[in-house]
């Protein structure tokens, strides 16, 4: 049985925080150089009593608008954040009394950043495959903009809030392919939020500035940038390798790539590294900013929109980041 992803959808915030209003906070930057370093124009927040349930709750609701699926067709729900409402109910539970969707589909959460919806496709596919189910509601949702000390120029100039929901059926746009996955924790610390889990429940208040004046606290985000971008070089062209290998494809059988939106430089660097022609890689991080397991979604919707992708194109798509994780598969329109 064939796994195909049939419509895609995706809200964000109304909260919009632009360059200028950086550069208001951190004088020290400008407009011009967040751009040519990041590449993001403005980036969407969630306000301070809307939480990543709510986001994917509206971007839910927009995709059955949309028509293309009744919300009593789904069977099973799938939902990706690092965000959770609360430690527990599991928030899968809670989106399916606040979607309406019927009481005897399955529901459950699962806490995966960066390569988070290619790992939720991996499991829709085999939801599908094994005759679980026929419909399946994959939706991501991040507010990582909570988690950030309103002192972090570096992260607050990248990351956006933002959800996506996504319809994977026996029918539909784009049939998935053959996945690639990887993880090694051993890169763990270099994105973490170390207080708030059972290991480390209490705040810590051990907030201190480095010799660059960038905040570090237990409480907050922390980010190695210089970590993170060797472990993307290192990882990210392997994984395309193996990925085109295990669909039986070249390089030159892809019509595009899309890319987890990390920023700008990040992108330009994989894409020079993998001697990717610049028509045949997609961007779309401008006007949301790095929304974590949402920009492939995002970028896919955008895509298909702007005609940047089309019927009988091969698109691979990759996601990679905290964790460390990484995925891959290739989509066939």
């Amino acid at each position: 049985m064939k796994a195909l992803i049939k419509s895609i959808c995706y809200y964000l915030p109304v909260k919009i925080v632009t360059n200028e209003d950086i550069v208001r906070d951190f004088p020290e930057w400008s407009v011009e150089k967040i751009v040519s370093k990041v590449g993001v124009n403005k980036r969407h927040v969630a306000a301070n009593d809307e939480t990543a349930v709510d986001l994917a709750v509206k971007a839910a609701e927009c995709l059955f608008e949309e028509g293309k699926t009744e919300r009593n067709e789904i069977d099973y729900l799938l939902f990706c954040t690092q965000s959770p409402d609360y430690i527990l109910p599991t928030s899968a539970c809670i989106l399916q009394e606040r979607l309406g969707l019927r009481k005897n589909i399955g529901a459950i959460d699962y806490n995966l950043g960066c390569s988070g919806y290619v790992y939720g496709l991996s499991l829709a596919k085999g939801l599908i495959c094994a005759g679980i189910a026929r419909n399946v509601l994959l939706l991501t949702a991040e507010t990582y903009n909570k988690h950030l000390h309103p002192k972090d120029k570096g992260n607050r100039t990248i990351f956006g809030d933002a959800a996506t929901a996504t319809v994977i059926s026996t029918e539909g746009i784009a049939e998935i392919g053959n996945f690639c996955l990887g993880t090694d924790g051993s890169g763990a610390e270099n994105l973490m939020i170390k207080s708030g889990g059972m290991r480390c429940p209490k705040r810590q208040e051990d907030l201190y500035f480095d010799e660059n004046g960038n905040p570090c606290s237990s409480d907050y985000l922390y980010m190695n940038g210089s970590e993170i971008f060797t472990f993307t070089l290192d990882y990210v062209p392997p994984l395309v390798v193996d990925t085109l290998r295990c669909n039986e494809l070249c390089q030159e059988d892809i019509d595009k790539f899309v890319f987890h939106q990390a920023n700008k430089y990040m992108l330009n660097f994989l894409r020079k590294k993998m001697k990717i022609d610049p028509e045949r890689f997609y961007y779309s991080l401008a006007e949301y900013g790095n929304t974590v397991s949402n920009t492939i979604p995002i970028a896919l919707r955008n895509a298909i929109e702007d005609k940047s992708i089309s019927t009988g194109q091969r698109i691979l798509i990759a996601g990679f980041g905290v964790g460390y994780s990484w995925g891959a598969t290739v989509l066939n329109f």
